[in-house]
């Protein structure tokens, strides 16, 4: 018996120790891939690929992040604002879950819609779906609300564009573009020297003059988490068939 539990705590002793190992070149990895470039242009290519028109649309679809107010659905709304001021005859399908119990005045889609029309869309140019759990479910629900042969320019995120732009095309909507709601970039220049600035001295204090530290290697990996996170999804999409 004895005997039995000491190999079983090897062997769980091995395994973990393989999995920190695994667990530990992982993290080595993410943390270096964040000094570079490489996770901007991974974000950018989720929210870029497949995504180009050449036509002008006669249906906007906007698909809603989270609730309302959110830095990712007032983004959406804005990009959203911007192209139907763009297509003023082009109208507006606002895709948000509800619950069949939530006022629909006080639910998230219908405070993205109010956000539309204080941009500047009339409100009788705007849809809500609030039927689609998922982005697949979206995509069925918008197919058959207001059919798949309208030129469509789907709104988004950046990471979920690529997904998105594949889902809608499965559904039957082919003639379709998107428009990554990129955030944008600060104009002002963030360079300081630290030193100027008073306050206690300590060591390797001179390492937040620089932008790459302060900003950069955060967002990049904020963008790898993002990314990873979508690339699951997107695998699980094509297991689906819904690609």
């Amino acid at each position: 018996m004895r005997n039995n539990v000491k190999f079983i705590l090897e062997r769980t002793g091995r395994l973990v120790r393989i999995l920190l190992l695994v667990f530990g070149i992982m993290m080595t990895f993410f943390v270096l891939l964040a000094f570079t470039t490489l996770p901007f242009w991974m974000y950018h290519g989720l929210g870029t690929k497949n995504a180009r028109y050449d036509f002008a649309p006669e249906r906007i679809i906007v698909l809603g992040g989270s609730g309302m107010p959110s830095e990712s659905n007032l983004i959406r709304c804005y990009k959203a604002a911007e192209l139907g001021i763009r297509y003023p005859k082009a109208s507006v399908v606002i895709a948000l879950p509800k619950d069949s119990a939530e006022n629909l005045y006080q639910s998230a889609v219908y405070g993205m819609k109010k956000e539309l029309v204080l941009r500047g869309i009339d409100s009788s140019r705007i849809q809500l779906e609030t039927n689609g759990r998922n982005t697949r479910s979206q995509a069925l629900a918008i197919s058959k609300l207001t059919g798949t042969q309208r030129p469509t320019v789907l709104v988004t995120s950046p990471e979920h564009m690529y997904r998105s732009i594949l889902t809608f095309r499965k559904a039957g909507m082919l003639l379709l573009g998107g428009e990554a709601a990129f955030e944008r970039a600060l104009d002002s220049e963030l360079s300081l020297q630290q030193d100027q600035l008073g306050g206690r001295s300590i060591p390797l204090s001179g390492a937040g003059d620089e932008l790459q530290l302060r900003y950069q290697f955060w967002n990049h990996l904020k963008y790898q988490l993002l990314c990873y996170r979508e690339y699951a999804a997107i695998a699980y999409y094509r297991l689906k068939d819904w690609l």
